[in-house]
């Protein structure tokens, strides 16, 4: 019964410790933050010639996280299926499409695929 004991308690220890996090704070990242935007990229992954959104996924679930918010989430849905283009290497262009002769507008968003910048974001009506 002892050896069960300490083997239970033994482990509970180990779960225990493995689920605490170390938290650096706000503080910690308003200061990243701030030297992110005084120096010109320092250690930063992204450099504006890799990819990051490489594929057609990826860039419809960045457009729709931002769509969402601003023009309604079933607005948005109701637009599929989307046009979807590659082009030029590093953008993608992503559009709404409706029914044929239905009146409406439909999104249009340009993602810069290097970064996940927005570049242009609109909705016709």
């Amino acid at each position: 019964m002892k050896y069960f004991l300490v083997v239970f308690l033994i482990l509970s220890f180990n779960a225990y410790s493995q689920n605490k996090r170390l938290i650096l704070g706000k503080e910690y990242a308003q200061k990243e933050l701030k030297t992110t935007l005084s120096e010109e990229a320092p250690g930063n992954y992204v450099d504006n010639e890799r990819i990051l959104l490489k594929d057609k996924s990826s860039a419809i679930k960045v457009a729709e996280s931002i769509l969402f918010g601003i023009y309604g989430k079933q607005n948005i849905l109701d637009q599929k299926p989307y046009e979807v283009y590659f082009l030029d290497k590093y953008y993608w262009f992503i559009e709404g499409t409706l029914p044929e002769n239905s009146k409406g507008g439909t999104f249009l968003i340009i993602i810069d695929a290097r970064n996940s910048k927005i570049l242009r974001i609109t909705h016709g009506k």
